[in-house]
This record gives C-alpha cells, structure tokens and sequence, in this order.
C-alpha cells in the first residue's frame, strides 16, 4: 500500500510551537510528512528542528532555483495525499480565501487537488470578527476542512476561542478523514447540477432558483474521494474544483443529452440537477411585445421535458443512481414514493420551504432514503452534506441487495 503523504503547513503563530510534536504524531501513523515553513512560522521555530523531526527537507521558499527548476511548488502540490496548516492565522486564512499565491504555502494550497485541513489559532476576537468568519465560510465553501479551534487560556492574556487544537486531536480528525477520503477510488462519477432554462424567446426562459451549490459540493466530495467525476452544470456562477470533467448545458435536453454521452462508462450517478419540469410547446424567435401580443394576459402552453432518471434507468447496464427531490411538503412522504416510482438506488430530499436549507443557502440538511433504510445528515455547510451523502452511498453501493425493498 501507498504511503500516505502529508504536506504540512507553518503558519506565523505562537502555535508553531506545537508543529515538530505534530510531526512526529504523523510518522507514528506511518506517515510520510514535508513540512512548509511560512516566512512568519519560521519567527517561532526552526527548519533544522522540523527537518530533524520528518526526515525530510523543510520548504520555505517559493524561489528556490534548485527546486523550481522542476516546478517545484507544483511536484509538491501532486505529492500531497493531505495537506495540513497548523497553526492558521487569521493573515493566512484570509490570504487562502482570496486566493493570494505570494508564497510557496499559499502557492501549493492552490495547485493541490488533495483535501485541505487547518487548525486555526488566533486571538479570540480576531477569531470572533466577521471579516474572519467571512473568510472562514469561503474556505468551508471551497472544501477546506477545520479542526478546531479550542477554548481556553490565550498567550495574550485573553480567555475564549481561538486556541489551536492539540496536535494528538488534530492527527485524529486527519485520520477519520484519511479513511473516508479514497470511498469511491477509481470509479466514474457523473454529477448534474444547477437549474435548466427553457426559452419562451430571445430574451425570456422558464427555470428555478437552484443555485448549483449542492451539486458542485458533491462533485467536489466525489473527486476528494479518488472518483473520476464529470460534472454537468446547467447556468450557474460557480467553478468546479481542480481536476473535475464539466459540461455545461442550458436547457433539460441537452443536459439529457450530456448525460447520455457520458453514462456508459460511469459507475455512480447523482442527479442533483434541478432540471425544469416543463418547457413551452414553441419558442418565439422574435422577443414577446407586451403591448402587441398580450392584450393584458400571457398565456403559455407548455410541455413535459425529458425525464433524465427514467433514461438512466432504463439502460441494460445502468449505473448506481442516486436522485434528488427539493419538497415544499411531504418530505418524507414524497421522497419515498419518488424513491419508489422510478426505482432508484436512494434518493437525497430536503425541505426548500425553509429559506435557510433552500436554494440560495450555503447550508443544508437532508435525508438519504434507500430500500436499506433512513439516514438523516442535520443541518450543516453544503460541502459537509456533500461528504457525507457521498461516504453514505458508497457505503450503500457496496452492500446493495439483489432485490429491492420497501425502505423504512
């Protein structure tokens, strides 16, 4: 088996004191660790100390001609099976949210495609202040895992949040993380995302308030998981993570379309795509004057789209298939007959009546309905959902039952 690779990060706090103990925690855990030395870490400890302690080289320059010669900061980026920050300033925090690169830490940070954990440490009311937190909710947005911080006695003086989490809890809470991380190693994952737009003209559609943040969180959470992912967005104003396959359609036939050129291959699907239900008969080539063709009243004539689940399931092979139901009622109760209906392999609902679940929301809770029972992931970030819908249906995937069950 692989060694486990762990790229560690120092950031310019009193906390460094702790990172050689971190280390070494690590190794014992069979853990190969390259530590990156922040100019600030180094104010408080040293790269003798913490190369003595991984046996490897510490990196602390971004100009290092020798290693930039084979691009370096990027070959470490791709040697990383984790990469750790510890301790987390509030400089650095703010930096890795804006996506700065003016050092090599923050540089790798860009360039890995592995999972990102930081330990906080900072001043209570640094941790407290809104532009913090700000930045902390981008970070949690684009993936980035935290372990702490602890409350307790600061070196300030002050009492409260912000102290940085012991390194024994830290290597624990990388570990769990470790061994849930690879779930989907080596399958083909399709994920559908966003809202679709029917035209009614050149300038009008017809569509819903999906903002595609779920299905790029599972997509992200697939592709931590060692799946290869394709990711098929309708329109939306997001960037799918480094490393992911994405299509990007408009309307529900062409995501139908995308998805059927695709699925053959694929092993898993999550349909999290709020395709609309509905289009118009026929679409105006010219824009719609109010004044002239609607006398008051507009009235459509619409048709039912492509139902893209019943084409999967309907293959002779088809994949795993995961739905999504977004309910105003029922939950539950709709869910399962949905579950039902088209014969999936699970389904994932939740409530969008609840303005801080629903479309726009930064955070979720859902249920995972399947004919081996029920399981409800509460109210937390999007991406944190997202990992567990996907250790949850890996799980389900590898113990599916030959035959179909009623589920509780």
């Amino acid at each position: 088996m692989q060694q486990v690779q762990v790229v560690l990060g120092v950031g310019g706090g009193i906390a460094a004191y702790k990172s050689p103990d971190l280390v070494r925690k690590f190794i014992a855990r069979g853990r190969d660790v390259t530590v990156v030395l922040t100019d600030a870490g180094s104010k408080f400890v040293t790269t003798h100390t913490l190369s003595a302690v991984s046996g490897n080289q510490v990196r602390n320059d971004l100009w290092d001609e020798q290693a930039e010669r084979a691009m370096g900061h990027i070959e470490l980026a791709r040697w990383a099976n984790l990469l750790v920050i510890a301790p987390g300033t509030a400089d650095l925090l703010a930096r890795l949210a804006h996506g700065h690169a003016n050092d090599l830490l923050s540089t790798v940070y860009l360039a890995t495609e592995a999972p990102v954990v930081i330990a906080p440490a900072m001043n209570q009311a640094m941790w407290r202040h809104k532009a913090n937190q700000r930045n902390i909710g981008r970070l949690r947005e684009d993936g980035v895992e935290f372990v702490g911080p602890e409350f307790g006695d600061q070196a300030c003086g002050d009492v409260g949040p912000g102290r940085m989490s012991e390194p024994e809890s830290i290597v624990e809470f990388c570990e769990s993380l470790l061994d849930q991380s690879q779930c989907m190693k080596g399958l083909n994952v399709v994920v559908t995302a966003g809202p679709t737009r029917e035209a009614l003209d050149p300038v009008r559609f017809v569509s819903n308030y999906s903002s595609g943040r779920q299905g790029f969180a599972v997509a992200r959470a697939a592709k931590q998981a060692g799946a290869n992912v394709t990711l098929i967005s309708g329109p939306v104003a997001l960037d799918a993570a480094p490393g992911i396959d994405r299509i990007d359609v408009q309307t529900a036939s062409e995501m139908k379309n995308a998805v059927l050129s695709v699925i053959s291959t694929c092993d898993v699907f999550f349909s999290v795509a709020a395709v609309a239900d509905y289009r118009p008969v026929s679409r105006k080539t010219q824009k719609i004057k109010k004044h002239l063709e609607c006398s008051g009243k507009l009235v459509l004539e619409l048709e039912e789209t492509d139902d893209i689940l019943t084409c999967v399931n309907e293959m002779s092979d088809r994949p795993f298939v995961v739905g999504f139901a977004a309910e105003t009622q029922k939950t539950i109760e709709y869910g399962r007959e949905k579950l039902q209906r088209k014969s999936l392999d699970a389904i994932v609902i939740n409530d969008v009546s609840d303005s801080t679940i629903g479309f726009e929301s930064t955070e979720n809770e859902v249920t995972i309905l399947s004919p081996q029972g029920r399981c409800t992931l509460h109210k937390q970030s999007k991406d944190k959902i997202a990992q567990q819908i996907v250790t949850n249906i890996a799980s389900l995937r590898t113990c599916q039952p030959s035959s179909k069950a009623n589920p509780s």
